[in-house]
């Protein structure tokens, strides 16, 4: 073996390490965060009933989680990089296991309401902060793989929750007096504030923090990151971070490209069941098998895309790419409503705009902003982009509510994603993307 292909294979060994280290432990904790957003779209199926709930109202519920998330984003994400991750991932599974545990115990739709409130504010920060932490760690050659790595935690809550929700519902009617929505919240609430105990313990903030690495490795990671930071100029204005990110007008293109996003998500983690269920599914635990295949798709697409940016350093057309068979199958679900197959499909086109599209996003904004505005220029994108997941379930149930269909808010959807792309694509010219190219 050469001196290069040691050294390189020496670059890999130690990449492989922090992998295995960190990001395993966050892949639990990601899967954890989207089962106890996403199960009340399983929930809804009987808990609409017992809490007098229309499809606007289950709408608007959905929503109000973004009202505690946009406002509390930013501060979050700052004070992550003030603290560490440690801390900071800690505080919020902890706080966010306990709201969705209790969300067990309501009774009326204020209650509902309130709940999805304090929940989006206790989950605020926790999506930027990881993104800046995989900064502290990755240099910008491998970003969209390892945060595919990340947002595959999203595809295996769905490819688990989905059979796992319908099983809870299916077995847990009325045990010990609680209805079976009410063991849904409670059973996959609780494993999110244990593992926010273990996160304070388990967690390291940088690489020469952690013990786990031996000198060469720690060299090696640091090395990487001098040679992205050098690629980048430096800011003049490390103290008003949140200033110079907010007169950046590339953070408003990004934001609106990545508000495009979880619209995909809103279909996808929201109505997915409802979708299956119109389409002639009527058992609940045939429902949550189902609702696993479009992750299932979603997750091998967005493999093949992250690994294409990467390998390319290319970010923009693969972006739009995305959105444009995401917004294809929002256009034709309507269309197959009747065919549970083709709806599937449809679901699965969806499901790769939605992770592969969020995998190369993220890797946009650390390979042009400094490491002094990097903190909020992402809590500062990933805020006002929640303006699409906030409006998204509102428009969707108030449509279906007055139509009786969802056919007019999917279409809607459809094309602001597609939009979405164009502003990336045009908006961010590819001479302002500066990243070190590494071999892998």
């Amino acid at each position: 073996m050469s001196e290069s292909d040691a050294s390189a294979a020496r670059v890999e060994a130690t990449y492989h390490k922090v992998t295995w280290r960190l990001m395993s432990f966050i892949f639990i904790c990601w899967v954890l965060n989207y089962l106890d957003r996403v199960n009340v779209s399983f929930a809804q199926l009987h808990l609409k009933q017992d809490l007098g709930l229309s499809d606007a109202a289950y709408g608007l519920g959905v929503s109000l989680f973004f009202i505690g998330y946009i406002c509390l984003e930013v501060p979050s994400t700052l004070w992550l990089k003030k603290i560490g991750a440690r801390l900071t991932i800690s505080r919020i599974m902890v706080l966010w296991g306990g709201i969705s545990t209790a969300m067990a115990f309501m009774t009326t739709p204020t209650q509902f309401y309130v709940a999805r409130i304090l929940l989006g504010a206790a989950e605020a920060g926790f999506w930027p902060g990881i993104i800046l932490y995989l900064t502290f760690w990755y240099p910008g050659a491998r970003r969209a793989r390892i945060t595919s790595r990340f947002l595959l935690a999203i595809a295996a809550a769905g490819i688990i929750g989905g059979p796992l929700s319908g099983w809870i519902l299916h077995n847990f009617v009325d045990v010990l007096g609680y209805r079976n929505w009410q063991w849904l919240f409670f059973l996959e609430g609780l494993p999110a504030l244990v593992m926010g105990v273990v996160a304070f313990f388990y967690l390291v903030d940088r690489p020469q923090d952690a013990r786990w690495l031996d000198d060469e490795q720690k060299r090696i990671i640091l090395d990487a990151l001098a040679a992205d930071r050098a690629e980048k100029k430096p800011s003049k204005h490390g103290r008003h971070q949140l200033l110079v990110a907010l007169k950046d007008p590339r953070v408003y293109i990004l934001a609106a490209g990545w508000g495009t996003v979880p619209l995909c998500g809103t279909i996808l983690n929201y109505w997915t069941p409802t979708i299956i269920r119109q389409a002639g599914v009527a058992d609940v635990f045939h429902i949550g098998l189902l609702s696993a295949l479009p992750y299932i798709i979603g997750a091998l697409g967005m493999f093949a895309v992250a690994r294409s940016s990467d390998v390319t350093l290319e970010r923009r057309w693969h972006f739009f790419g995305c959105t444009a068979i995401g917004g294809l199958g929002g256009l034709l679900l309507p269309m197959v409503s009747g065919n549970s197959l083709l709806s599937i499909v449809c679901l699965g086109m969806i499901s790769i705009s939605y992770f592969g599209a969020a995998a190369i996003i993220w890797s946009i904004p650390p390979a042009y902003l400094s490491d002094e505005t990097a903190a909020a220029g992402i809590g500062l994108i990933s805020s006002l982009g929640q303006v699409g997941a906030f409006c998204g379930p509102i428009a969707l149930g108030w449509t279906k509510t007055l139509t009786g269909s969802l056919s007019l808010g999917l279409s809607g959807i459809a094309t602001l994603v597609f939009l979405g792309g164009v502003a990336v694509l045009l908006g961010v010219p590819a001479n302002t993307l500066r990243e070190h190219l590494q071999k892998s």
